[in-house]
């Protein structure tokens, strides 16, 4: 089998690198994922792919597992923004230290590309929206610090070593296999937990804080296009987002089967209550997504209610 069929997911245990795996071995490639299963889970495997348990913050145990590979898709983090104020430590080392090691094998290996799955919480808070990649990044924690570190060693690379990167800006990802629980669950995978265990929804602040969401599957597919495309490799950064965003309010009433208008009375039942707001993160998102739409061909297909119901319906089952 030849080199370009082969391809490399770290992090393909977790949430988008799981359904990511799924996709590329559809489409005939040859997958070895690598996980060290902090955040991930054997239960998310594709059987199909070749499995190696493996740390990217330990150099010494991936270098040898990407040999051979033309791509590696390294999805593998600590993904989310309050571990990382807790934990700041922690973040640095999976998310800098890693994507360094992952950068460093794949260039003694001869990889032709490395697609890197960036985060627009690098935006902060912005004067304006939607979203542009020409915005001077401002991160507001560690998470977002460590992305943006990640990208900025991607455009390194191409530039100094000529290894082909990308660096694709997700903005909110969501849907099946997202993380519910613990400290690394996202608002939607909490809200369906505490759904399903007969709990109120805890909005967060006044619950106007405002995400642009968007589906794995066009995750996936920006990232499959991203591997091919011959207008990027040089390090480029691209939002990966609808253009459209909703309030933590928005997603509640959705959640919970009630129109927006009657949130106020789901509260009084109990059904969702008010917590306090959280430090380092930011206002509102919402993607630019021109760029990716240029270079790219990409362009979202999954409208956000679509989405949810089918998130709400994998979770419940």
């Amino acid at each position: 089998m030849s080199k370009r069929n082969h391809v490399v997911v770290t992090g393909g245990a977790g949430f988008i690198g799981s359904h990511l795996t799924d996709a590329l071995i559809k489409k005939g490639y040859r997958v070895t994922v690598i996980d060290a299963l902090t955040t991930g889970s054997k239960k998310n495997l594709n059987p199909k792919a070749l499995f190696r348990r493996g740390d990217v913050t330990r150099y010494e145990t991936i270098a040898p597992l990407v040999r051979g590979a033309d791509t590696i898709f390294h999805t593998a983090a600590l993904a989310r923004i309050q571990p990382s104020i807790i934990d700041p430590k922690s973040t640095f080392l999976a998310n800098v230290h890693g994507t360094f090691n992952v950068l460093m094998a794949a260039r003694a290996a001869g990889v032709r590309r490395v697609v890197y799955s960036a985060s627009s919480s690098a935006y902060g808070d912005q004067k304006t929206l939607p979203l542009s990649e020409h915005m001077t990044p401002g991160p507001k924690n560690m998470y977002a610090l460590s992305k943006l570190m990640g990208e900025q060693m991607c455009q390194v690379f191409s530039q100094l070593y000529g290894l082909e990167t990308v660096s694709l800006r997700y903005f909110n990802v969501f849907g099946p296999r997202q993380t519910a629980g613990g400290p690394y669950a996202t608002v939607i995978g909490i809200f369906l937990r505490q759904l399903r265990e007969g709990k109120p929804l805890t909005i967060v602040g006044d619950g106007e804080i405002r995400r642009d969401f968007t589906y794995v599957d066009d995750v996936v597919r920006a990232n499959i296009v991203a591997m091919g495309s011959q207008k990027v490799g040089r390090g480029e950064v691209i939002n990966i987002g609808t253009g459209t965003n909703y309030s933590i309010n928005d997603v509640a009433a959705a959640i919970l089967g009630v129109g927006r208008a009657k949130l106020k009375e789901a509260v009084q039942r109990h059904r969702a209550i008010y917590i306090p707001p959280r430090p380092g993160e930011a206002r509102a998102t919402k993607a630019d997504n021109h760029k990716a739409r240029q270079l790219l061909g990409w362009r979202p297909r999954v409208a956000f209610y679509e989405g949810l119901a089918k998130a709400r319906t994998a979770y419940l089952k």
